[in-house]
């Protein structure tokens, strides 16, 4: 038995991490059937659950749902009280009793039964109320409770919320849910910053500073300096061919200005797509020491510029 606090803490840790490696050996015999069921079902995942069960199914449901497969919870409670309305004939049930016997579930089986909503259990126990009313059966392996009198949720708990990012991520794949359609679902906060595209911050139109080869280095200076940007874009027809920085001024600041942008831009320049996430961007303007990129199209074609700042302010990584 655990004597100190450090050694309780980590017999949680090892039971339940023990746990999880144990239903990864033994994954539910129906998983494979519970997420095909899922994926041709046109509704949405109703999940329900009591106590630390709902606490489980409420997560569950929100991963559904910012994954691809729209997903909402409903305390059984409440469902017995007029929220079974919001169950609908292409949805599918996913139920969360470890004990299989959760009195306030039966509104709802009775409610999937009667209407032919497929139900999805997920217990621990084989014969219960809840697994002999689900089509597919996701049993927890029978283990211990981590808590030190063996009794409160802890192991059963943690297994759950494995098993329902297994099955989220599962439909993720056979979806071929992309990082760009979780960008769709996660536009606020830190992670919606990382998921946005070079063409949701760029500047185009006329923030633009480009100029053609045979531009006088004098004018060149005052655009690069009006436009803000550190830099200017040498265009030759239609296609990017070039670029001067500020350090390329600096560098052939003698009789500068008897010089033309041709004279000292650099001709390979480092640009970007708008459909290129901005860390990328990021990355590609700390690889290359340069402050902004600009963005070209499939032509070459410059059609905005991104600048290290910008980036910056927005909080990339």
């Amino acid at each position: 038995m655990p004597t100190t606090v450090i050694d309780t803490a980590r017999d949680v840790l090892l039971s339940e991490a023990a746990a999880l490696t144990t239903l990864a050996d033994s994954l539910p015999a129906d998983f494979e059937a519970a997420a095909q069921l899922i994926l041709d079902r046109n509704g949405k995942v109703v999940v329900g659950g009591v106590g630390k069960s709902g606490h489980i199914g409420r997560k569950i449901a929100a991963t559904l749902s910012s994954t691809g497969s729209p997903a909402f919870f409903i305390h059984p409670t409440e469902a017995a009280h007029g929220d079974l309305g919001m169950i609908e004939e292409h949805d599918t049930a996913l139920l969360i009793s470890n004990s299989g016997e959760t009195s306030e579930l039966l509104v709802m089986i009775e409610f999937c039964q009667r209407f032919d909503i497929p139900i999805i259990g997920i217990s621990s126990v084989p014969g219960s109320t809840l697994m002999l009313a689900s089509q597919c059966q996701l049993l927890l392996p029978k283990v211990p409770e981590a808590c030190p009198i063996r009794l409160a949720p802890m192991t059963s708990t943690t297994m759950t919320l494995a098993l329902g990012d297994a099955l989220a991520a599962s439909l993720m794949q056979k979806r071929g849910f992309s990082p760009t359609d979780f960008g769709v679902f996660h536009p606020g906060g830190k992670l919606g910053v990382q998921l946005m595209r070079v063409g949701q911050v760029m500047h185009d139109g006329d923030r633009l500073p480009i100029l053609t080869p045979d531009t006088p280095m004098k004018e060149a200076v005052l655009t690069i300096s009006e436009k803000g940007f550190g830099t200017a874009g040498i265009m030759e027809g239609d296609k990017l061919t070039g670029i001067i920085t500020d350090g390329d001024v600096r560098r052939n600041i003698d009789g500068l200005f008897d010089k033309t942008a041709r004279d000292i831009m650099t001709k390979t320049p480092i640009t970007t797509k708008t459909d290129v996430p901005v860390s990328q961007a990021l990355s590609k303007i700390e690889e290359h020491a340069v402050s902004a990129l600009f963005v070209v199209d499939a032509d070459g074609k410059p059609i905005g510029i991104v600048h290290l700042h910008d980036l910056l302010r927005l909080g990339v990584q």
